[in-house]
């Protein structure tokens, strides 16, 4: 598992006010919170999370987060954007234990897609139904993002949930539920048959009393 360290100091003031001189000032609030210690207010320099978070593996691996030269192991559990601006507004990390299993949501990465016999024929759509999913692990089993392996996907080919490759230690708690949680994840069709699907008439109820005016005539 590769090493990320975020680098950030304890902070004693907190509020809106607070948050605002952080923020003028190119820093970042944050909270750390979750296992045997108290929640801790810190803050981080904005500059590096801005780049941190252009990356996947900020969103779903371990984080080495240091506050004051002390090392833990944490997951971002929450960010705020600015809704226009390309501003970070607040960071919530969660600590973790490392006997401990956790749940959270990874990324999927499609491959060979283009190789695979649906790929290769023409009229065919290819649909991502989920792009993520959520899985359980110990955090040393953690991985940055499951690959799904599209080459052998034919026309009319669906991947449920249940065909993923999980990397060792990890398990989807989705599928504990029934096989009705075994949804799909891609499904290959013609293109017409997604057309059919989109232009279906959708039911409408109609109010009693409209009808029973109608019925009147």
């Amino acid at each position: 598992m590769n090493q990320h360290i975020i680098k950030a100091t304890g902070r004693n003031a907190e509020g809106k006010g607070a948050s605002r001189r952080l923020r003028r000032a190119a820093q970042l609030p944050a909270i750390v919170y979750g296992g045997k210690s108290a929640p801790q207010p810190i803050q981080i320099e904005h500059e590096q999370i801005l780049l941190a978070s252009q990356h996947e593996w900020f969103y779903s691996s371990i984080l080495e987060l240091d506050v004051d030269g002390k090392v833990e192991q944490v997951l971002l559990r929450d960010m705020q954007r600015h809704p226009y601006k390309q501003l970070i507004m607040h960071l919530d990390f969660q600590r973790v234990d490392a006997n401990q299993a956790l749940r959270t949501k990874v990324q999927l990465h499609f491959l060979n897609q283009e190789k695979s016999p649906a790929g290769k024929t023409g009229g065919v759509v290819i649909m991502h139904e989920l792009t993520e999913v959520e899985i359980s692990c110990l955090p040393k089993d953690l991985p940055e993002a499951i690959s799904v392996d599209l080459s052998d996907l034919a026309v009319g080919g669906v991947v449920h949930l249940s065909d993923l490759k999980l990397p060792s230690g990890v398990e989807i708690p989705e599928l504990r539920l029934g096989k009705e949680h075994d949804v799909a994840v891609v499904v290959a069709k013609h293109a017409r048959e997604e057309a059919v699907d989109a232009a279906a008439p959708t039911a409408v109820e109609v109010p009693a009393t409209k009808a029973a005016k109608k019925d009147d005539k």
